[in-house]
């Protein structure tokens, strides 16, 4: 008999379930997007609302985070951006300045609410591409996705015992780790973002990169607190290289960094990069996630040597009013010369030009 019951009861109930809506998140349900972030495996740290406040407040870009909510639970999302610009084009993403996105959800149904929904979008503001930024194609059957290959993510589980991730480490780069502690390096917490930023410039001119505005990164620190750190590496006194990483779950995420010219001599970055393991095991990380890189670049051979595995990153592409896929990174052979003119260029006029070009780079 309770079996007969439990029957017409969930007959019931799913006759009584209401359809799924699509809605655009406001500030209002920022806390129930964080929460269905944090309680669903797919998601990451990019997911989270604080970046539709980033984007818009920095940058000034167009957002529409989706979410599609039934029986009053949010059950997918969709963070996208627009990025328009005569230099590097006109496209939608999830999720600019990110280095993963794309949809989420807990049922099938949400997801194809979530695509359909870009995909009106994309053709409403006649943008060359979508772009999905994900660890695994959401596509792989469908011929209007495309992928190609150029990022992998490093991720590795780490313990709460030093002496384990340590002797973990390659001897080369563990040599290099000890030589920093050897000369007196310690890392230092900042609530502010002023040595950070001296560091990350200072080394993203010396690669020819355009440097992100200074505000961009107070605006990150202010929207996350607690879940974003930076930590600054000295010796007795001397600035030697800082890092901001994120926090998310039981991962630690290393994100922007850079050193000083000391940084070379000292090991500045192996000890920062070992300075924040250890804090984070301590805090209860338990897998570090070196991020993104491109193939074929030192920032690759860097990790790979500290015995990180590289992992693809299938990031997917939909054309609509292009004819190829992007190709705006620096080691596209049409930026060589940018590059070599922007090494030369004086810091000062390179973190005063910088930010108005990498607005448009996401």
């Amino acid at each position: 008999m309770s079996t007969m019951t439990d029957t017409v009861l969930a007959q019931a109930g799913a006759a009584a379930a209401s359809p799924a809506v699509l809605k655009l998140l406001t500030p209002a349900e920022y806390a129930r997007w964080d929460a269905f972030v944090d309680a669903t495996p797919d998601a990451t740290f990019f997911h989270k609302a604080g970046w539709q406040t980033v984007i818009e407040r920095v940058y000034g870009h167009k957002t529409w985070f989706y979410y599609v909510e039934q029986d009053g639970r949010i059950v997918g999302i969709l963070p996208l951006a627009q990025m328009k610009s005569r230099l590097f084009g006109h496209w939608l993403g999830s999720l600019p300045f990110c280095v993963l996105g794309g949809a989420i959800a807990s049922t099938e149904s949400a997801r194809t609410m979530l695509d359909a929904a870009a995909d009106k979008l994309a053709r409403e503001l006649q943008v060359g591409h979508l772009e999905y930024r994900q660890l695994v194609r959401a596509h792989p059957n469908d011929p209007n996705w495309h992928t190609k290959e150029l990022y992998v993510t490093f991720r590795k589980a780490i313990s709460a015992d030093d002496e384990e991730n340590l002797n973990a480490i390659p001897r080369k780069q563990r040599a290099m780790v000890r030589k920093g502690i050897k000369l007196g390096l310690t890392g230092e917490i900042d609530q502010g973002v002023d040595r950070f930023f001296t560091c990350y410039a200072t080394s993203v001119h010396r690669l020819g990169t355009p440097v992100f505005p200074k505000s961009y990164f107070k605006v990150i620190k202010e929207v996350f607190g607690e879940a974003c750190e930076i930590r600054v590496i000295v010796r007795e006194g001397e600035l030697i290289a800082a890092v901001m990483s994120f926090y998310f779950r039981d991962e630690v995420l290393p994100y922007y960094g850079g050193g000083m010219p000391a940084a070379r001599e000292t090991a500045g970055n192996d000890f920062m990069y070992w300075n924040l393991m250890q804090a984070a095991a301590a805090r209860g990380a338990r897998i570090f996630d070196f991020g993104r890189s491109k193939l074929g670049t030192g920032a690759f051979d860097f990790k790979k040597n500290w015995g990180f595995e590289p992992t693809p990153l299938e990031y997917e592409y939909r054309l609509y009013a292009a004819t190829e896929l992007p190709d705006n990174n620096p080691l596209n052979p049409k930026y060589q010369l940018f590059i070599k003119m922007w090494k030369k260029m004086p810091i000062g006029l390179a973190n005063f030009l910088g930010p108005f070009i990498v607005r448009s780079l996401g």
